[in-house]
């Protein structure tokens, strides 16, 4: 269910750019929405997700400019932009904060050793670096119909399969008892 809320800017994205067939009608929808949902999780949790509050940012200036200067390439560069602050953030996390991210957000009821910790972060930071190429590549190369389809299926797709290669990697490292060794 988390899921489907995470995407749901997203989805009202791409439903109203289909609706409407215009991507300055569509960022006019998902910057009101990304808003909401965090206004939302702040109410419901108190807490919001760096993640959350940055895509948020990124999704305000982007689509801010792509609605005040009429330009789509602001909004198609949005989640290249963001991939590639994760990718520096992961990358840089281990060397300026001594600790490794990825660890931090997946280590509950896994114990896998430091190094298998360690190739996933780098797996993650190629990843996102990855991602952000390929957006460019669509956003540049296709119709701009293509991309809002592959922002949602073809982006969030890649996505869901690098996770499930995340956890069948760290499938033999389940800590059965809920406690870390």
């Amino acid at each position: 269910m988390k899921f489907l809320f995470d995407l749901f800017p997203v989805i009202l994205f791409v439903a109203t750019y289909v609706w409407t067939d215009s991507i300055y009608a569509a960022t006019a929808v998902i910057i009101p929405a990304t808003i909401a949902q965090v206004a939302y999780v702040w109410l419901r949790y108190k807490k919001v997700e760096k993640l959350l509050l940055v895509s948020m940012v990124l999704i305000i200036i982007m689509g801010g400019l792509t609605l005040f200067l009429k330009d789509e390439r602001f909004i198609k560069w949005k989640p290249t932009a963001l991939y590639w602050l994760f990718a520096v953030v992961l990358a840089l996390a281990p060397v300026v904060a001594k600790k490794n991210l990825i660890r931090a957000m997946m280590e509950k009821g896994f114990s896998a050793p430091s190094r298998i910790w360690s190739h996933l972060n780098t797996a993650w930071v190629l990843f996102f670096v990855f991602m952000g190429f390929l957006n460019l590549y669509i956003a540049q190369n296709f119709s701009l119909a293509f991309w809002v389809q592959f922002k949602l299926w073809g982006l969030t797709g890649f996505m869901l399969a690098f996770i499930a290669v995340q956890v069948l990697v760290l499938y033999k490292y389940v800590d059965e008892s809920g406690t870390k060794p």
